[in-house]
């Protein structure tokens, strides 16, 4: 059974996350994400899960309550077995390993963040539905108001990681330099031709447009961790990211350090938010009559 719900009427509520600019080091600028509504975010995660990551675009651009555009026994099924943890391969599956799990659930704040810092202009590649994609995090693309030429384009590295400061040294530098010195541009034109083509730019300028992906002085890195509070100073971003330099030939503005700051026990808190998240889901079943 479907049953829309968009129609109803609405209420402007709060955003789900505070966003705010916080000092790294000499080589990079900081945001500093925490969770400002958690049952809205836990909402609007489950709304993504769904598959509705554009409708969860107009719930942040107009402040609306999370609700889904539309109500589907299949896809709440779906989107509380992205959300549960399942470590072994049984079958039927129930779940998916919480390295998968965490990381699906942090790339939907990571971009929730980017929509709410950016606004709804902003060209902005929706998080991976399946728990077990891999590939580009994210890109965002920010064209001029007359849609004729891109300003900037952002790359997303996106990390929840026991070990923050190992992965961003052995993977995330490593990867961002790839992107770097265009070893991978092949996904980051497609990817941009998409959005582009998505934001109504027909098929010809799409495919110019798309270039602009391929210029270090109009890119810019985000590497974003999940972190608990012990990594909220300072000091202790720039250990973190230290070596962002490595990306040279940039100004500081073009490497950003993201954290997303919980309270307590890092994996438990996502499995709180995660809980949250299939607890609405499963109050979205018991509307539907």
């Amino acid at each position: 059974m479907i049953e829309s719900v968009a129609s109803k009427p609405h209420t402007k509520a709060s955003h789900s996350l505070l966003t705010e600019t916080v000092p790294i080091d000499d080589h990079c600028t900081g945001d500093r994400w925490s969770a400002q509504n958690e049952a809205l975010l836990a909402r609007l995660i489950a709304i993504i899960a769904m598959g509705q990551a554009a409708h969860a675009i107009y719930i942040l651009k107009e402040l609306l309550p999370a609700t889904p555009a539309f109500n589907n026994d299949d896809l709440r099924r779906e989107a509380s077995v992205r959300l549960t943890v399942q470590e072994d391969g049984t079958k039927p599956r129930t779940g998916y390993p919480r390295v998968q799990r965490d990381g699906f659930i942090f790339e939907a704040i990571s971009w929730i963040a980017a929509r709410q810092a950016h606004g709804p202009l902003v060209l902005l590649k929706d998080p991976h539905v399946s728990a077990t994609s891999q590939g580009l995090d994210g890109l965002m693309i920010e064209l001029a108001d007359d849609k004729l030429k891109v300003i900037m384009t952002t790359i997303f590295e996106d990390k929840c990681s026991d070990n923050p400061r190992d992965t961003f040294r052995d993977k995330v530098i490593p990867s961002l330099l790839d992107r770097h010195q265009n070893k991978r541009s092949a996904e980051l034109v497609a990817t941009a031709s998409v959005l582009l083509r998505m934001a109504g730019i027909d098929e010809a300028a799409a495919a110019r447009l798309s270039a602009a992906v391929m210029d270090r002085n109009q890119r810019r890195y985000r590497a974003a961790f999940a972190l608990t509070k012990k990594y909220d100073s300072r000091e202790e971003r720039a250990k973190l990211f230290k070596g962002y330099d490595a990306l040279d030939g940039i100004s500081k503005g073009q490497r950003v350090g993201a954290s997303l700051i919980v309270s307590g026990k890092l994996r438990e808190w996502f499995d709180a938010l995660a809980l949250q998240a299939i607890t609405y889901l499963d109050e979205l079943q018991s509307e539907e009559v």
